[in-house]
């Protein structure tokens, strides 16, 4: 049923008011197999499926088309009338802080302001072609931006560009040299990077960023937003230090910082720290009344303004050196040829760059594609961005993914689709051609407080820490070690280092995978772990193993503990002690000491206190001689021994492994379980399995699972399936032994009556066997 506001409500059943009763025969995988034929796979030959996949038709052709080219896909369906003017707006708003983003994060990427504007700028017209996200603002990033700078300051630091002016008292640097070279190098990165991307992107890999769970991704970020800002820390107090990279390069920066802060520039210092304070005020009264507010404050263009006005008119730089843009260039740089040669010196870095900018971008856009009910195509993600990058690197641009405020802007001011972002681009286009020139007398300082003011969110994911522990220790674990690890060891190998640490925690966990013992609910086929609940009963003589993981080479070890710790004893040493048992035993019968009957082994009164023996260590039971299996079939090892031999009990008869949760096995796996089962046979335990899914029969069928001694008949569609047959064997043999007991008894009268009754008795028991052997197949 419906309530007023249109939300369906499911109907509430009060509990244990339905019940169902099923009646249906004990399946044993063979008795399945042979009631109900399983359908074979069809399957083709290599030139099928070639053909197959090379035809073409019509049909085909366009999809893929429109899979390429997504634009040809929302474009056509685009509603002027409902979306325009919302995109027009939202376009605006976004290209107004794209404008200065793209300013602010050229100093993280360590390049002229300038060339913010055109990383603002190229990205955004492939992407509206080949994206398919439809709210996420394509550009720079500041933690992407920051990795860029790290290679470019590492290539290209001052010491290679120190101008042949330089005198023993000071040191000039080249700094029109030094930046056309970092400009250079930062192209070259991103089209390496967009490269990389378009790979990937082809080949299909766009499940790489499964790898990069939340929580890795939140220390990530904190630790990036953490070097963020020490890095813009710098720029506001206008202090001078070297670039640092590498291993502990924050501390050495942050100890250089504090030495020379007594040189800090109070203009600079003034204006950054009123930026950071007035930009980080205006937001929170935008996130806390987005909705009074049909249009969030875009308080970082009002700033900048103000800023360039106040630093234009006091001529800051002359009067109180502070460090301003100075130039930005009109109008667009031709495309230029990369020096291909570098490659080899930022591969490393530009793989981590081209998989966090794509895991960046392809997390923000799935939070809005699944607000607004579409899906994003993940590989087509990839080949939007290498494309975008390859093409923007030719512009002199630096790596571009998207950034988490303007696509909140973007989206919050009504946008709809790619159209807005394509706006977006037009109003960078605009600074770039005519306002370039307005902005040069604006402080870096400014600049650097907007970059600042911007990180609160990802600061912010500090307090995700706590919940993270109380839900999962695991992933509270994992976010801080990337977030140490990021800071201390610097952004790209933090983040190898913390996707090695997230990948060893899978190792473990299934290194060490959970299991229990399992017990039945009275008159249920209800199957829960016995230290779980209370009132659950385990079948006698049997014990319940559910194992919940797969089976392969990494956990055998602990596959095998769990069945120790479920039975309560081990197999082999079982084995091996009885071995000892009944070679004493053989001794003291070829001594005389010891008689074997059909009522088991008698020991004589007067040698009893010289045939008991110590137990000593366990032999190794290669150098054993096996004894007649007469003697075995007479010793009850329950019960004491005439030798003192510590013999563990098996107080089972039967094992029964629970596979409902194992997804997979290997042939090490295969090849262990066919031990586990023959070593419990050796001890007349019974092994069975239940709820294996068909992938598994069919596994353990290539890998030479079942012989003659292990057949299909030990496996069962359910637990409860496997637990009545076994039920049911056990009656039966207790009904068995009653009669053979009975006709032992008959037969010793000797009387013609009693010895016919026995006849019909040893019938019975033929026609029980006979049914007991159509029951197990």
């Amino acid at each position: 049923m419906a309530d007023l506001g249109g939300r369906s409500e499911q109907p509430q059943l009060p509990e244990y008011s339905c019940s169902y009763v099923v009646s249906r025969p004990v399946y044993s995988q063979l008795a399945w197999e042979e009631q109900y034929e399983r359908r074979l796979p069809e399957r083709k030959t290599l030139r099928e499926r070639l053909a197959q996949s090379c035809s073409c038709s019509r049909k085909k052709s366009l999809r893929v088309l429109k899979t390429l080219l997504p634009i040809l896909e929302w474009l056509p369906k685009y509603r002027v009338k409902e979306w325009l003017l919302s995109d027009i707006i939202s376009g605006v708003s976004t290209g107004l802080v794209a404008t200065l983003q793209g300013m602010a994060y050229a100093l993280l990427a360590a390049v002229p302001v300038g060339y913010g504007l055109y990383s603002a700028f190229f990205p955004i017209l492939t992407y509206f072609i080949f994206g398919t996200s439809r709210h996420i603002s394509v550009g720079p990033f500041p933690v992407v931006s920051l990795m860029v700078g790290s290679v470019v300051l590492n290539m290209a630091p001052d010491e290679h560009f120190i101008s042949n002016e330089t005198t023993p008292n000071s040191t000039v640097i080249d700094f029109e040299a030094r930046d056309k070279a970092r400009v250079l190098i930062a192209s070259t990165l991103t089209l390496l990077v967009g490269i990389i991307q378009l790979v990937l992107g082809g080949l299909q890999i766009g499940f790489i960023v499964r790898y990069l769970a939340d929580p890795l991704i939140g220390g990530f970020t904190t630790a990036a937003a953490f070097q963020v800002l020490v890095s813009q820390l710098k720029i506001v107090l206008n202090v001078p230090t070297k670039n640092y990279n590498g291993v502990l390069s924050i501390i050495y920066t942050l100890l250089e910082i504090f030495q020379n802060v007594g040189s800090t520039n109070i203009a600079d210092f003034i204006a950054g720290l009123l930026t950071i304070v007035i930009c980080m005020a205006v937001k929170e009264l935008n996130d806390r009344f987005k909705h009074k507010i049909p249009i969030p404050i875009p308080i970082e263009v009002i700033v900048t303004i103000i800023a360039t006005a106040i630093s234009y008119g006091a001529n800051l730089e002359k009067n109180y050196n502070a460090g301003i843009v100075k130039s930005i260039p009109r109008g667009f740089l031709p495309p230029v040829l990369l020096p291909v040669s570098l490659f080899s010196e930022m591969i490393t870095a530009s793989f981590s760059i081209a998989v966090v900018a794509y895991a960046i971008a392809v997390s923000v856009g799935k939070v809005y594609a699944i607000k607004h009910d579409y899906t994003i195509d993940g590989n087509q993600e990839f080949i939007a961005f290498g494309i975008s990058n390859i093409f923007s690197g030719f512009f002199s641009c630096f790596v571009a993914t998207t950034a988490l405020s303007r696509t909140a802007v973007q989206e919050s001011t009504g946008g709809k689709t790619q159209v807005a972002g394509i706006l977006s681009a037009v109003i960078v286009l605009i600074a770039i051609v005519a306002l370039g020139k307005l902005l040069e007398p604006l402080q870096k300082s400014v600049l650097a407080g907007v970059v600042i003011a911007n990180l609160k969110g990802m600061f912010m994911q500090v307090c995700d820490v706590p919940r993270l522990w109380r839900q999962n220790k695991i992933d509270a674990v994992i976010w801080v070690f990337t977030c140490l690890a990021s800071i201390i060891l610097g952004l790209d190998l933090g983040l190898l280092a913390g996707l090695m640490f997230a990948l060893l925690t899978v190792v473990l966990r299934v290194q060490f995978p959970s299991w229990s013992g399992l017990g039945s609910f009275p008159s249920t086929d209800i199957y829960r772990s016995i230290k779980s609940y209370k009132n659950i009963e385990e079948p006698e003589g049997v014990r319940i193993l559910r194992f919940s993981s797969p089976i392969f080479y990494g956990n055998i070890d602990g596959f095998k503990k769990c069945i120790k710790s479920t039975v309560g004893f081990d197999a082999i040493r079982v084995y091996n002690k009885r071995l000892k048992a009944l070679k004493k035993i053989q001794k003291l019968i070829k001594k005389g000491q010891l008689r074997a009957t059909k009522n088991g082994i008698i020991s004589d009164a007067a040698a009893s206190n010289s045939a008991f023996e110590a137990d000593d260590d366990i032999e190794d039971p290669e150098e054993l001689d096996i004894p007649t299996r007469e003697i075995e079939i007479q010793v009850d090892w329950n019960s004491d021994l005439p030798v003192k031999v510590n013999v563990p009990k098996v107080p089972i008869h039967s094992l029964v492994l629970d596979c409902g949760a194992v997804s997979f096995l290997d042939v090490v796996g295969v090849r262990s379980l066919r031990m586990i089962v023959k070593e419990f046979q050796r001890i007349g335990v019974n092994v069975y399995f239940s709820s294996l899914q068909d992938h598994l029969i069919q596994k353990l069928e290539q890998c030479g699972f079942f012989d003659e001694n292990i057949r299909k008949d030990i496996f069962f569609l359910t637990v409860h399936d496997a637990v009545l047959y076994l039920v049911n064997l056990v009656k039966t043999q207790e009904i068995q032994d009653s009669l053979l007991e009975t006709i032992s008894l008959i037969q010793d009268s000797k009387d013609p009556l009693e010895l016919m009754q026995a006849e019909l008795m040893v019938e019975e028991l033929d026609v029980q066997d006979e049914a007991m052997r159509t029951l197990a197949s």
